[in-house]
């Protein structure tokens, strides 16, 4: 051993575990690892992949069912499997990670990853590139769960600041540029391409990870498989997230089978709530114990609303752009990316804000501010019409996604401060199963609503439309005219400013219904506001108090 001085601050001494592996060990007796900054590359590279693939994939799928004869409606599976596994495995990371290891896990998981992406790229068939879709998204759920808790345990509370915020960074940027850089991808090679780049990341990843990486000294008993518990997850989510993907082009309730997977998600979510949380299961695969935590609880409730704003908003803004606006794809991506920016900016300004053992500002200034912002940018949306500029589109952008970058750092300190040992995992795959969820309800909820929005403003609207209107009168002699003076036929010209007219309403009605959809997120998220004050503000003190009850 050798006397050493941690970046923390701390005075340490270099120690190796009883598996050989080096540790760096604090005066407060808190294991790190000497590589901690090498293995957060590795991990953040492999979240940013997860992430990244539920996006990238959705510029390309028409393409995609050019060259495997699918329809539009058949290939949209291409997107919901990845989901739809993910969402099934992510509770069970915990689980998992005690079970075989966590450096065993993360290693496998990419590796599965990768696989997954190879056989999606050489796919020739619908079927085919379904599965590997499904074994991609089981292998990515460790990526962003058991990473995020790894990064917890293996630095100290006073770095948790700005790791937090560089993770945040990633995840939460790359469902925005995913969309870009797979239209860019799909442009200059082929679709397959969007899958072969995961490989040689991946690789960086896992070698990292294998070379680095020491496995978890909190590990729960995994010596009995809770089957029953993996049996009603699995029925429970898997039909959850099969009737949001697929209820609102399916008519929701009016399809039977709709109707069954709400019934089947519903009984099975109930009795796994009451399974795990039985004396009777001593091993449960979900440990539903740890939402006894006020603020894990809270930071959870929040997680799920600012999902449900985050993917929500991202999924309506390009059908604004391009049906009202007229935006290409292209320039929709670049209309993202300054807000995408300003996320990842506020992000490390919040991580330096929080970083050190004494914080800087309150994290609870920081929430409610990121939230004023978020609220005042949908607020800005809900209020857009068809003339609206590009410049005041970005601006508003801008603001929302520094709004999301103050809001996710201090709002994952504030959960992760207060858990310990294994509770910490658990923690991490409930926070990340909670945004992935609240981003199924917003795109749900929100394709649901502009529908029906839509087809009231049409209604409304064409009740203007009537001979003796005088603005109908005048509208429609002034395109009359116009169509005329351009060489139409007197006849011709009537219809085509009928038309005209008739495309102006759908416009109008659409628009109307995007800024019901931008003022409902802001809506929600000002209603889930007060959840923030019940997040505790833990000082120095108390965190290393409850790490040192953990040891």
């Amino acid at each position: 051993m050798s006397n050493h001085h941690s970046s923390a601050g701390d005075k340490s001494k270099i120690s190796s575990r009883t598996d050989n592996t080096p540790v760096v060990i604090l005066d407060s007796g808190e294991e790190l690892s000497p590589f901690r900054w090498i293995i957060l590359v590795g991990l953040i590279t492999a979240a940013i992949l997860e992430v990244l693939d539920s996006t990238i994939v959705n510029v390309a799928l028409p393409q995609m069912a050019g060259n495997l004869g699918a329809t539009s409606e058949e290939i949209s599976w291409v997107a919901t499997s990845y989901i739809l596994s993910n969402v099934i495995v992510l509770p069970m990371t915990a689980w998992l990670a005690s079970h075989f290891g966590r450096k065993r896990y993360l290693v496998g998981s990419i590796m599965i990853f990768m696989i997954g992406s190879f056989f999606c790229g050489t796919s020739h068939s619908l079927n085919e590139i379904i599965f590997w879709r499904l074994v991609q998204g089981a292998g990515g759920a460790a990526l962003i769960s058991t990473a995020q808790a790894t990064l917890r345990e293996i630095f100290p509370r006073e770095q948790q600041g700005v790791v937090q915020s560089l993770y945040v960074l990633g995840v939460i940027m790359a469902p925005t540029i995913g969309p870009t850089l797979g239209g860019w991808i799909t442009d200059n090679y082929t679709w397959s391409w969007i899958f072969f780049v995961n490989i040689p990341i991946g690789i960086f990843s896992a070698t990292i990870v294998m070379t680095f990486l020491n496995d978890s000294k909190f590990r729960m008993s995994t010596q009995k498989i809770d089957w029953a518990g993996v049996a009603l997850l699995a029925a429970g989510l898997g039909s959850l997230q099969y009737v949001l993907e697929e209820g609102n082009q399916d008519y929701w309730f009016q399809d039977p089978l709709i109707v069954k997977l709400t019934i089947l998600s519903l009984i099975s979510l109930s009795v796994l709530v009451f399974w795990e949380l039985s004396k009777k299961n001593i091993h449960p695969i979900v440990n539903l114990r740890v939402m006894r935590n006020a603020d894990l609880s809270a930071a959870l409730t929040l997680f799920l609303f600012l999902g449900f704003g985050l993917y929500g908003g991202t999924f309506i803004f390009p059908l604004f752009t391009q049906n009202i606006l007229g935006f290409t794809p292209t320039e929709t991506g670049l209309a993202l990316m300054p807000g995408a920016i300003a996320t990842g900016v506020m992000a490390i300004i919040c991580g330096r804000l929080l970083n050190g053992k004494k914080e800087v500002v309150n994290p609870l200034v920081l929430i409610l501010t990121g939230m004023t912002l978020f609220i005042y940018s949908m607020w800005d949306l809900g209020h857009m019409t068809p003339q609206t500029s590009e410049r005041s589109v970005y601006l508003t952008l801008i603001l929302r996604g520094a709004g999301l970058g103050m809001l996710f750092t201090p709002i994952n300190l504030a959960a992760f401060n207060s858990l310990r040992g294994t509770e910490i995992a658990q923690g991490a795959s409930m926070l990340n199963l909670m945004r992935q969820m609240g981003g199924s309800f917003g795109i749900a909820g929100i394709s649901t609503y502009i529908t029906t929005r839509t087809a009231m403003h049409y209604s409304d609207l064409v009740t203007y439309i009537y001979p003796q209107n005088p603005a109908f009168i005048q509208r429609m002699a002034i395109l009359t005219s116009g169509l005329i003076a351009k060489g139409y036929p007197p006849n011709l010209a009537k219809i085509g400013a009928l038309q005209l007219i008739e495309n102006s309403i759908q416009a109008q009605a659409m628009t109307m219904s995007f800024n019901d959809s931008f003022l409902l997120i802001g809506l929600l998220v000002l209603c889930v506001s007060p959840l923030a004050i019940r997040l505790r503000k833990s000082t120095y003190g108390e965190a290393m108090k409850a790490r040192e009850m953990a040891h």
